[in-house]
């Protein structure tokens, strides 16, 4: 006992317990932050895990290890809540940050996603040195060893491919800078615009680079798509597209990408993040066989897999995945290529034959179980569209699932763009 009461009363354990405590609390706000990265509501069950460890790792901080009275410590109670309560706001910030203007601290945070979370240093310092208490200090030391790791993991400048804008871009960039582009990139810090005697180039990301912020970039600001990320989402939608026809499972076309292969001739739209595709779920090809293979693929071939069985969703990035402790970093942003391959059944509603999903979509009709689908006959036997190049299958009758979707699709919407930005940019796309 006298062993087990010194060990409590040493320093050191305490440091190591409380760095420990907030290292397993990180990791599981980490795994949280996968859902909204993936546009779901977090879990309750991983809700519940994370709240629960953030307060037992407050919990062991507020009870101090030197004073001679037992109890709680009120103070550091709630200097270490509000500390981690901001930091993982600060951390959560790119992965929560949707539509441009809604949330403006948050898209601050998001914006700088990289180098936000050191902003916390000053803070810690300032309470290791108001809390003598080996336990805080574990948990500070943690914190911001971890914020330095990212930081400098991500700052690292790999080589990267330079892209010249097209004809279209600049047009759209010039009419967002009022003509004076190179002081429109550093008033909002477009750090990977580089201009020369040749023209403007832009410097690409890969799987080992942060990504482009698409919502400082594309829908705030009104740009294109970057040319890298344009390149990476063709990569992403022929490399799913392939392991599908492997496995024989019917797949098409969706969303924004269908209305981008049918309105924009085959090309993606202008200001498009992320590629849709569909697959259609039966006896032969299930959820679990599809889901199980996609995921030993893309860690094989340096994909990142997200499975939600609940919303019939698998999200795949652009983006090598990791082996633990790191597993789950890469949530922390949300601007990285992706492509959401959405789940489809069969099934009769209303006296038709239907296929259908459990989410919401576009304009798509409630069927009789409760679901969202359309006629069969619309989407089945798939057919083929040019799309970035070459043929990829996409529904049948591709117009009409369009105009069940949007209803009048050949009009130009800008989704997730923010009004102002739109309007600038209306003219270029216009013409």
């Amino acid at each position: 006992m006298n062993t087990f009461n010194s060990l409590m009363l040493s320093q050191p354990f305490n440091a190591l317990i409380g760095s420990l405590l907030y290292l397993l609390t990180y990791a599981s706000f980490l795994n949280l932050l996968k859902y909204p990265r993936n546009w779901i509501l977090p879990s309750a069950s991983s809700t519940f895990v994370t709240v629960m460890l953030a307060i037992i790792t407050v919990a062991f901080v507020s009870i101090s290890s030197i004073k001679s009275s037992v109890g709680p410590d009120f103070s550091s109670m709630l200097f270490l809540s509000g500390f981690i309560l901001v930091l993982f706001g600060i951390i959560a910030s790119p992965a929560i940050d949707f539509n441009p203007g809604s949330r403006r601290v948050v898209e601050f945070l998001a914006n700088y996603g990289v180098s936000a979370g050191l902003w916390m240093l000053l803070p810690a310092v300032i309470g290791a040195y108001a809390f003598p208490e080996a336990r805080i200090h574990g948990v500070l030391a943690a914190a911001i060893a971890v914020e330095l790791s990212w930081y400098f993991r991500y700052r690292w400048t790999d080589k990267r491919r330079s892209y010249s804008l097209e004809k279209h871009d600049t047009l759209v960039l010039n009419a967002q800078a009022k003509g004076n582009i190179q002081t429109f990139s550093k008033l909002h810090g477009i750090s990977e615009l580089a201009f020369s005697a040749d023209g403007i180039q832009w410097n690409g990301c890969n799987k080992n680079t942060p990504p482009c912020p698409f919502n400082l970039y594309t829908n705030k600001l009104g740009l294109n798509t970057a040319p890298c990320c344009r390149e990476h989402m063709k990569d992403l939608a022929y490399y799913v597209s392939s392991c599908l026809k492997d496995m024989k499972v019917d797949h098409w076309l969706e969303g924004g990408s269908l209305l981008g292969a049918v309105r924009d001739n085959g090309n993606l739209l202008a200001w498009e993040d992320d590629v849709d595709i569909s697959f259609l779920i039966d006896d032969k090809s299930t959820w679990s066989s599809i889901a199980k293979v996609l995921s030993d693929r893309g860690k094989k071939d340096g994909y990142y897999v997200d499975v939600f069985e609940k919303k019939g969703l698998i999200g795949i990035s652009y983006d090598r995945p990791l082996g633990w402790p790191l597993r789950w970093e890469r949530n922390r942003m949300r601007g990285e290529i992706r492509l959401d391959l959405v789940a489809y059944r069969r099934a009769v509603s209303f006296g038709q034959t239907v296929v259908e999903r459990c989410t919401k979509k576009g304009a798509l009709p409630i069927t009789e179980s409760g679901w969202y689908g359309l006629a069969e006959e619309i989407v089945l036997p798939t057919s083929t569209i040019r799309f970035l190049g070459n043929d990829i299958p996409c529904p049948n009758q591709p117009q009409l699932h369009l105009k069940t979707l949007y209803r009048d699709y050949q009009t130009i919407e800008y989704m997730y763009v923010s009004s102002e930005a739109a309007e600038k940019r209306r003219p270029a796309d216009t013409n």
